[in-house]
This record gives structure tokens, C-alpha cells and sequence, in this order.
């Protein structure tokens, strides 16, 4: 089943008024915006990657309202315990037995600040709960409500104290985010408008006039809609052809794995749904490539040292990989995904 004209104007209208409400609390941060959304259109989940103050505590919790989830928020910290996050069972004297009680994880939108700081076997906590849906414990699996979404933000300049995310936790985010400094004329717009008193910078006062736009059960349609895009035997090939290329690229140990063609695949199709089309063109893959693939790379230690990117060589392989094809001659090339796609 293919998606109608009149439902890709509805994605597109409704995506449009998203990103519009969004913009308006975190500003001057487009990129970024559609980026985030595409994880929810495509039931993915969010890491924030960036330096403290340029809001990605906001826009989670801006996104949150917009979509009418309940928002639930968790501080990762050296000492946070799995059984913190998750939940744990304690012993109810007046039944006799024991009870579980669930853990902050149990909620449809999850905040997880800061998840760097939190030792490896807490964020081990999180895998089963975004890949699964449900944690186990004391042997018992517990299902989380849907949707779930988690967001994480981690500062990538600080060491000290910090526990980095191994590639399997990597892998299992949809998306890269990072937002960096808004423009001159942002910024200047943020210094006018913005009526929080400096201390409650991340509370809830400049989100409150946020009105849902979407409920739960909108979400799904959303998600259904996005998966009917169509994705030619012609996006198949280039696709396929990008993926391969990362394999045998010089400066990449680990290349792209099937799961993440699958994720490019899926973010395309938003994207093109987004865009108003109801089929995936090639630059709805170059535009999604980075975001979705740079963080599921490993590098050899030669390009780390050359200060080489995951997205940097991700560009390279766009510029070298011909459209072919009745695409032949649609591409934009890898500057039209620089030019939307911002810093990733």
C-alpha cells in the first residue's frame, strides 16, 4: 500500500506545524528540529550531542509537549544505578510478597541528561528498553507504554568523570543531533524573547504555551503514513551503493551494518513525506545520511588522527557515489545535505 497525495500533504502540513511550534522555544535550530523529528516519525530515538547551553534540554522537552507524551526526565550520574533506572522489586508486607516498582523509564518520553556520566552498566540498562520496549527484572519482563522515546544528551568535550557510549549503545539511536551556536541574528532574537529568568533556563516557563499537536494515537498514523513512502528499485540500488562504499572505505574500520541501511531508509522516507512527496528522491538519502549513519561508524585511528569525521568521510562517499539510474541527473550532491543538514 502506497500513501495518497492527500495524506503526504497531511504529513507535510502537520511536520511543517511541528518544526514551526518548536522554533518558536528553540531558536534559530532548524536543522536540528527536523532531525529530531524524523527519529519520531520512524520510531527512533535521540542523542543530543553538544556543549552545555545551546539547548538541547528545551527542545526535548519542547518536542514532549508537542506531541502530548508525558514527559519524564533521569540525571545520569557516576553512582546512577541500573535498578534506578529500570525499577526494582520490593518486599510488600501486607501481601507477602514482593511488588515491582517501575523506574523512571517508564514513561513515553525519556529525558536521559547527560548520559555519558552514568557508568557503563547503567547505560547497559537502557538497551533492552529501546531496542525491546519492555526491562527485565528479577527475571520478569515489563513492558514500557508507546509510544517510548528516549532523548540523551551527552557533552562530547569533557572527559573527566565520564564513561563514553560503546558502539552497541550507539547503535541503538536513531539519530545524531548536534545543534551548535545559533546565528548572530538567533542569538540576538533569543537575547530579545526569551522571558525565563536566567536560573530557570531549563524549567517548564517558556514551554508552557506549547499546545499539543499531536496525541499518541497520532503518532502511530504518523509512523504508518511515513512507512508507505515509496522507495524505488532505483533508491534501493543508491542506497545499497552507499552503504557498500562505507565498507571499503580507507579511513572506516567498521562500515555501515544492514540495521542502519534500514534506519537511512526509513529517515528518507520521512524526509520525503516532510518535503510534500509521496517517493523518496536522491536527496532525501544524501540530506539523511550523516545524521542517521556518522555515529554508527567506527574510524581507523589514521583518520582520527587527520581529524576525520564519520560525517566528513560520509560526504567523501556521497561525492564519489554516481546516481544512476532513470535518477541520473536528480541528485543535489553532498553540498545540498551540508547546506540542510548543519553541523553533524
Amino acid at each position: 500500500m502506497s500513501i495518497s497525495q492527500q495524506e503526504v500533504q497531511q504529513t507535510a502540513q502537520l511536520a511543517q506545524a511541528i518544526e514551526q511550534a518548536l522554533a518558536a522555544v528553540v531558536i534559530d535550530q532548524q536543522p536540528a528540529i527536523r532531525q529530531t523529528l524524523l527519529a519520531v516519525a520512524c520510531g527512533g530515538h535521540v542523542l543530543f550531542e553538544d556543549v552545555p547551553g545551546v539547548g538541547k534540554t528545551t527542545l526535548a522537552r519542547a518536542l514532549a509537549q508537542v506531541l502530548g507524551l508525558e514527559f519524564r526526565r533521569v540525571q545520569g550520574t557516576p553512582d546512577r544505578l541500573p535498578a534506578e533506572i529500570t525499577g526494582t522489586s520490593v518486599w510488600d508486607a501486607r501481601t507477602g510478597e514482593f511488588r515491582f516498582v517501575p523506574g523512571p523509564i517508564f514513561g513515553q518520553f525519556v529525558l536521559f541528561d547527560e548520559l555519558n556520566r552514568a557508568p557503563a552498566k547503567t547505560q547497559a540498562a537502557l538497551l533492552e528498553a529501546m531496542e525491546e520496549g519492555q526491562v527485565t527484572v528479577d527475571g520478569v519482563a515489563h513492558r514500557l507504554p508507546r509510544p517510548f522515546i528516549v532523548m540523551a544528551t551527552q557533552n562530547p568535550i569533557e572527559l573527566e568523570g565520564t564513561f563514553p557510549l560503546p558502539e552497541a549503545a550507539l547503535d541503538r539511536f536513531f539519530v545524531r543531533v548536534h545543534l551548535g551556536y545559533p546565528s548572530p541574528e538567533g542569538e540576538k532574537r533569543l537575547l530579545r524573547t526569551w522571558a525565563a529568568p536566567l536560573w530557570r533556563m531549563d524549567a517548564t516557563a517558556d514551554t508552557a504555551a506549547i499546545q499539543p499537536l499531536l496525541q499518541p494515537a497520532g503518532i502511530f498514523t504518523l509512523r504508518r503514513m511515513v512507512s508507505q513512502v515509496y522507495f524505488s528499485p532505483d533508491a534501493e540500488d543508491y542506497l545499497l551503493a552507499l552503504t557498500h562504499a562505507t565498507r571499503q572505505h580507507p579511513d572506516i574500520l567498521l562500515g555501515l551494518s544492514p540495521r542502519a541501511g534500514l534506519a537511512v531508509k526509513q529517515a528518507a522516507q520521512a524526509w520525503a513525506a516532510f518535503s510534500g512527496f509521496d517517493h523518496v528522491r536522491p536527496d532525501d538519502i544524501q540530506q539523511v545520511l550523516a545524521p542517521v549513519g556518522a555515529h554508527r561508524l567506527v574510524l581507523h585511528p589514521e583518520a582520527d588522527l587527520r581529524r576525520k569525521t564519520g560525517a566528513t568521510v560520509l560526504h567523501e562517499i556521497l561525492a564519489a557515489t554516481p546516481v544512476n539510474g532513470s535518477w541520473a541527473g536528480l541528485a543535489v550532491g553532498a553540498a545540498g545535505m551540508a547546506g540542510v543538514g548543519g553541523r553533524v
